[in-house]
């Protein structure tokens, strides 16, 4: 299963999602992240942060949500948002089939940088639930409306 994992900037949420599902999926899924304004680099609290939680960060990169609309792009079966919902944050829309659901986190980058180290590792942990919950889930075989309701369940996990 290919999940695509947006948001406005790709330099700290998104980024953060692809890994913890690369890494905790173990080949059952592959994910991947764009924005739809990307930043141009990745966060280094981001970077910092997956270096001491052990997860590979070689692939990590700032890129457009355009890579996945070319012709040799890989199907997505599944869009996760994660903008927060912060006034004035724009959240990509993805268009086309793939089950869709929107995680919404607060952007760590915008606080203080005094607090990015707490900031980014509650984010992480927020994140990293979230992604346990939909990894416990069967997802071969799973009808897609009930797969989507699981989707919007677990977005609202705290």
């Amino acid at each position: 299963m290919n999940i695509l994992v947006l948001c406005t900037g790709n330099s700290a949420r998104s980024i953060l999602l692809e890994a913890i599902l690369n890494h905790l999926g173990e080949g059952r899924v592959r994910a991947f992240s764009a924005g739809s304004k990307p930043a141009g680099a990745v966060h280094p609290q981001s970077l910092k942060l997956l270096d001491a939680q052990g997860y590979d960060q070689a692939s990590a990169r700032s890129k457009s949500w355009d890579e996945f609309a070319a012709a040799d792009a890989p199907r997505m079966d599944m869009v996760i948002t994660v903008c927060g919902s912060a006034a004035g944050e724009t959240c990509p829309v993805w268009p086309g089939a793939p089950l869709r659901a929107h995680w919404g986190v607060e952007d760590p980058a915008a606080l203080p940088e005094a607090d990015w180290d707490a900031g980014f590792a509650n984010v992480f942990g927020l994140l990293e639930r979230r992604a346990r919950a939909l990894l416990d889930l069967r997802l071969d075989g799973m009808p897609a409306d009930e797969l989507k309701s699981q989707l919007d369940r677990i977005g609202t996990i705290a």
